[in-house]
Protein backbone atom coordinates (compact mmCIF):
# COMPACT_ATOMS: atom_id res chain seq x y z
CA UNK A 1 0.00 0.00 0.00
CA UNK A 2 1.21 3.52 -0.78
CA UNK A 3 1.02 6.69 1.28
CA UNK A 4 0.38 9.91 -0.64
CA UNK A 5 1.58 13.07 1.11
CA UNK A 6 0.43 16.53 0.06
CA UNK A 7 3.55 18.71 -0.04
CA UNK A 8 2.65 21.55 -2.39
CA UNK A 9 1.03 24.30 -0.34
CA UNK A 10 2.44 27.81 0.12
CA UNK A 11 2.38 27.81 3.92
CA UNK A 12 1.48 31.50 4.02
CA UNK A 13 0.68 31.52 7.75
CA UNK A 14 4.27 30.72 8.70
CA UNK A 15 6.12 32.90 6.23
CA UNK A 16 9.04 33.17 8.67
CA UNK A 17 10.04 29.69 7.49
CA UNK A 18 8.24 29.10 4.21
CA UNK A 19 9.71 32.11 2.47
CA UNK A 20 12.83 29.99 2.14
CA UNK A 21 11.54 26.40 1.96
CA UNK A 22 8.32 24.42 1.46
CA UNK A 23 6.46 23.79 4.70
CA UNK A 24 7.09 20.01 4.69
CA UNK A 25 10.81 20.80 4.84
CA UNK A 26 10.53 22.93 7.98
CA UNK A 27 12.52 21.11 10.64
CA UNK A 28 11.60 19.70 14.02
CA UNK A 29 14.63 18.43 15.90
CA UNK A 30 16.88 18.74 12.85
CA UNK A 31 14.60 16.71 10.57
CA UNK A 32 11.87 17.97 8.19
CA UNK A 33 8.35 17.47 9.48
CA UNK A 34 7.85 15.43 6.29
CA UNK A 35 10.42 12.93 7.59
CA UNK A 36 8.53 12.63 10.91
CA UNK A 37 5.30 11.88 9.03
CA UNK A 38 6.98 9.28 6.83
CA UNK A 39 8.56 7.61 9.87
CA UNK A 40 5.08 7.25 11.37
CA UNK A 41 3.86 5.43 8.27
CA UNK A 42 7.00 3.29 8.08
CA UNK A 43 6.43 2.19 11.69
CA UNK A 44 3.19 0.63 10.43
CA UNK A 45 4.89 -1.06 7.47
CA UNK A 46 4.01 1.58 4.85
CA UNK A 47 7.28 2.40 3.09
CA UNK A 48 6.09 3.32 -0.42
CA UNK A 49 5.44 7.03 -0.72
CA UNK A 50 4.11 9.38 -3.39
CA UNK A 51 4.84 13.04 -2.68
CA UNK A 52 2.65 15.68 -4.35
CA UNK A 53 5.02 18.59 -4.95
CA UNK A 54 4.27 22.22 -5.69
CA UNK A 55 5.78 25.31 -4.05
CA UNK A 56 9.58 24.97 -3.94
CA UNK A 57 9.23 21.28 -4.75
CA UNK A 58 12.82 21.14 -6.05
CA UNK A 59 14.04 21.40 -2.46
CA UNK A 60 12.17 18.21 -1.56
CA UNK A 61 13.62 16.50 -4.64
CA UNK A 62 17.14 17.56 -3.62
CA UNK A 63 16.58 16.28 -0.08
CA UNK A 64 15.82 12.75 -1.27
CA UNK A 65 18.37 12.75 -4.07
CA UNK A 66 21.05 13.53 -1.47
CA UNK A 67 19.57 11.44 1.33
CA UNK A 68 22.33 8.81 1.27
CA UNK A 69 25.18 11.29 1.53
CA UNK A 70 23.53 13.37 4.25
CA UNK A 71 22.49 10.33 6.31
CA UNK A 72 25.69 8.27 6.17
CA UNK A 73 29.42 8.56 6.57
CA UNK A 74 31.12 7.81 3.26
CA UNK A 75 34.43 7.62 1.42
CA UNK A 76 34.89 9.22 -1.99
CA UNK A 77 37.48 7.86 -4.42
CA UNK A 78 38.04 10.59 -6.96
CA UNK A 79 38.15 9.79 -10.66
CA UNK A 80 36.46 6.37 -10.42
CA UNK A 81 33.02 5.40 -11.69
CA UNK A 82 31.94 3.71 -8.46
CA UNK A 83 33.56 6.32 -6.31
CA UNK A 84 31.37 6.47 -3.17
CA UNK A 85 31.49 3.87 -0.41
CA UNK A 86 28.95 4.34 2.38
CA UNK A 87 29.83 3.32 5.93
CA UNK A 88 26.95 1.88 7.91
CA UNK A 89 23.32 2.30 6.98
CA UNK A 90 20.30 4.38 7.98
CA UNK A 91 16.90 3.00 8.93
CA UNK A 92 15.14 4.20 5.78
CA UNK A 93 16.87 1.80 3.38
CA UNK A 94 13.63 0.13 2.26
CA UNK A 95 11.74 3.34 1.46
CA UNK A 96 10.51 3.99 -2.07
CA UNK A 97 9.76 7.66 -2.73
CA UNK A 98 8.05 8.88 -5.89
CA UNK A 99 8.18 12.65 -6.30
CA UNK A 100 5.52 14.17 -8.58
CA UNK A 101 5.26 17.83 -9.59
CA UNK A 102 1.51 18.49 -9.23
CA UNK A 103 1.71 22.22 -9.98
CA UNK A 104 2.47 25.36 -7.95
CA UNK A 105 -1.15 26.46 -7.41
CA UNK A 106 -3.10 23.21 -7.57
CA UNK A 107 -5.74 22.55 -4.91
CA UNK A 108 -5.54 19.50 -2.66
CA UNK A 109 -8.02 17.35 -4.60
CA UNK A 110 -6.33 18.24 -7.87
CA UNK A 111 -2.98 17.13 -6.48
CA UNK A 112 -4.39 13.74 -5.50
CA UNK A 113 -6.04 13.40 -8.93
CA UNK A 114 -2.75 14.08 -10.70
CA UNK A 115 -0.90 11.25 -8.98
CA UNK A 116 -3.50 8.64 -10.02
CA UNK A 117 -1.11 7.07 -12.61
CA UNK A 118 1.41 6.42 -9.83
CA UNK A 119 -0.99 4.46 -7.58
CA UNK A 120 -0.37 0.73 -7.99
CA UNK A 121 -3.19 -0.91 -6.06
CA UNK A 122 -6.87 -0.50 -5.25
CA UNK A 123 -6.27 1.13 -1.86
CA UNK A 124 -3.99 3.97 -0.80
CA UNK A 125 -3.42 6.37 2.07
CA UNK A 126 -3.37 10.17 1.98
CA UNK A 127 -2.23 12.81 4.46
CA UNK A 128 -0.89 16.36 4.65
CA UNK A 129 2.77 17.25 4.93
CA UNK A 130 2.35 19.56 7.91
CA UNK A 131 0.86 17.66 10.85
CA UNK A 132 2.04 14.98 13.27
CA UNK A 133 0.27 12.54 15.54
CA UNK A 134 0.34 9.07 17.01
CA UNK A 135 -2.57 7.97 14.83
CA UNK A 136 -2.65 4.18 14.62
CA UNK A 137 -2.36 3.75 10.86
CA UNK A 138 -2.78 -0.02 11.05
CA UNK A 139 -5.98 0.27 13.08
CA UNK A 140 -7.27 2.93 10.70
CA UNK A 141 -6.78 0.59 7.74
CA UNK A 142 -8.49 -2.29 9.58
CA UNK A 143 -11.43 0.00 10.39
CA UNK A 144 -11.60 1.01 6.74
CA UNK A 145 -11.68 -2.62 5.64
CA UNK A 146 -14.50 -3.37 8.08
CA UNK A 147 -17.04 -0.91 6.67
CA UNK A 148 -16.48 -1.30 2.91
CA UNK A 149 -16.83 2.39 2.00
CA UNK A 150 -14.63 4.33 -0.40
CA UNK A 151 -13.07 6.60 2.21
CA UNK A 152 -12.09 6.73 5.86
CA UNK A 153 -11.01 9.91 7.59
CA UNK A 154 -9.33 10.00 11.00
CA UNK A 155 -10.97 12.49 13.36
CA UNK A 156 -9.89 14.01 16.66
CA UNK A 157 -11.33 16.28 19.33
CA UNK A 158 -8.75 19.07 19.51
CA UNK A 159 -7.89 21.27 22.45
CA UNK A 160 -9.53 24.65 21.92
CA UNK A 161 -7.33 27.72 21.43
CA UNK A 162 -9.01 29.76 24.17
CA UNK A 163 -10.16 29.32 27.75
CA UNK A 164 -13.91 28.95 28.22
CA UNK A 165 -15.85 31.00 30.77
CA UNK A 166 -19.17 29.56 31.94
CA UNK A 167 -21.58 32.41 32.87
CA UNK A 168 -24.92 32.63 34.60
CA UNK A 169 -27.72 34.99 33.40
CA UNK A 170 -26.28 37.84 35.49
CA UNK A 171 -22.84 37.43 33.87
CA UNK A 172 -21.29 35.96 36.98
CA UNK A 173 -18.47 33.54 36.05
CA UNK A 174 -19.43 30.11 37.34
CA UNK A 175 -16.28 28.37 36.15
CA UNK A 176 -13.32 28.82 33.87
CA UNK A 177 -11.90 26.03 31.77
CA UNK A 178 -8.42 26.65 30.39
CA UNK A 179 -8.32 25.40 26.78
CA UNK A 180 -10.68 22.42 27.19
CA UNK A 181 -11.05 19.63 24.66
CA UNK A 182 -13.58 20.52 21.98
CA UNK A 183 -16.91 18.72 21.87
CA UNK A 184 -16.64 18.54 18.08
CA UNK A 185 -14.65 16.10 15.97
CA UNK A 186 -12.35 17.53 13.29
CA UNK A 187 -10.37 15.87 10.54
CA UNK A 188 -6.85 14.84 11.54
CA UNK A 189 -6.01 14.45 7.87
CA UNK A 190 -5.01 10.77 7.83
CA UNK A 191 -7.15 9.19 5.10
CA UNK A 192 -7.63 5.72 3.66
CA UNK A 193 -9.04 5.68 0.13
CA UNK A 194 -10.21 3.11 -2.35
CA UNK A 195 -9.30 3.78 -5.95
CA UNK A 196 -12.91 4.71 -6.65
CA UNK A 197 -12.30 8.03 -4.89
CA UNK A 198 -10.52 9.23 -8.05
CA UNK A 199 -13.94 9.33 -9.78
CA UNK A 200 -14.92 12.12 -7.38
CA UNK A 201 -11.85 14.23 -8.16
CA UNK A 202 -10.82 16.59 -10.94
CA UNK A 203 -7.75 18.71 -11.60
CA UNK A 204 -9.13 21.83 -9.87
CA UNK A 205 -11.05 20.53 -6.85
CA UNK A 206 -10.43 21.04 -3.16
CA UNK A 207 -10.40 17.58 -1.57
CA UNK A 208 -12.12 18.72 1.62
CA UNK A 209 -15.01 20.45 -0.15
CA UNK A 210 -17.01 19.18 -3.14
CA UNK A 211 -15.44 15.67 -3.37
CA UNK A 212 -16.01 14.94 0.31
CA UNK A 213 -19.46 16.49 0.19
CA UNK A 214 -20.39 14.14 -2.64
CA UNK A 215 -18.75 11.14 -0.99
CA UNK A 216 -20.62 11.87 2.25
CA UNK A 217 -23.92 12.32 0.40
CA UNK A 218 -23.37 8.96 -1.29
CA UNK A 219 -22.70 7.31 2.07
CA UNK A 220 -19.10 6.54 1.16
CA UNK A 221 -17.21 8.09 4.10
CA UNK A 222 -16.59 6.67 7.56
CA UNK A 223 -14.64 8.15 10.47
CA UNK A 224 -11.91 6.60 12.57
CA UNK A 225 -11.87 8.24 16.02
CA UNK A 226 -8.37 8.98 17.24
CA UNK A 227 -8.09 9.66 20.97
CA UNK A 228 -4.35 10.28 21.14
CA UNK A 229 -2.03 13.10 20.14
CA UNK A 230 -2.39 15.12 16.95
CA UNK A 231 -1.33 18.64 16.07
CA UNK A 232 -0.96 20.60 12.84
CA UNK A 233 1.94 22.95 12.12
CA UNK A 234 0.06 25.88 10.64
CA UNK A 235 1.89 28.75 12.33
CA UNK A 236 5.38 29.62 13.54
CA UNK A 237 4.10 29.40 17.11
CA UNK A 238 2.92 25.82 16.51
CA UNK A 239 6.33 24.99 15.04
CA UNK A 240 7.98 26.27 18.22
CA UNK A 241 5.56 24.24 20.34
CA UNK A 242 6.23 21.01 18.42
CA UNK A 243 9.98 21.63 18.50
CA UNK A 244 9.78 22.11 22.25
CA UNK A 245 7.89 18.84 22.67
CA UNK A 246 10.50 17.04 20.57
CA UNK A 247 13.31 18.43 22.71
CA UNK A 248 11.81 16.81 25.82
CA UNK A 249 12.67 13.42 24.33
CA UNK A 250 9.09 12.24 24.77
CA UNK A 251 7.32 13.44 21.62
CA UNK A 252 4.07 11.41 21.48
CA UNK A 253 4.20 11.11 17.69
CA UNK A 254 7.59 9.34 17.83
CA UNK A 255 6.11 5.86 17.63
CA UNK A 256 9.19 4.42 15.91
CA UNK A 257 12.29 3.13 17.71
Amino acid sequence: MQAVILCGGLGTRMREETEFRPKPMVEIGGRPILWHIMKTYAHHGITEFVLCLGYKGSMIKDYFLNYETTSNDFTVRLGRKDRIHFHGAHNEGDWSVTLVDTGPDTNTGGRVKRIEPFINGDRFLVTYGDGVGDVDISATVLHHESHGKLATVSVVRPITRFGIADLDPSDRVLSFREKPVSEDWVSAGFFVFERGVFEYLDDDCVLEKEPFERLSKDGQVAAYRHHGFWHPMDTFRELQMLAGIWETGAAPWKVWS
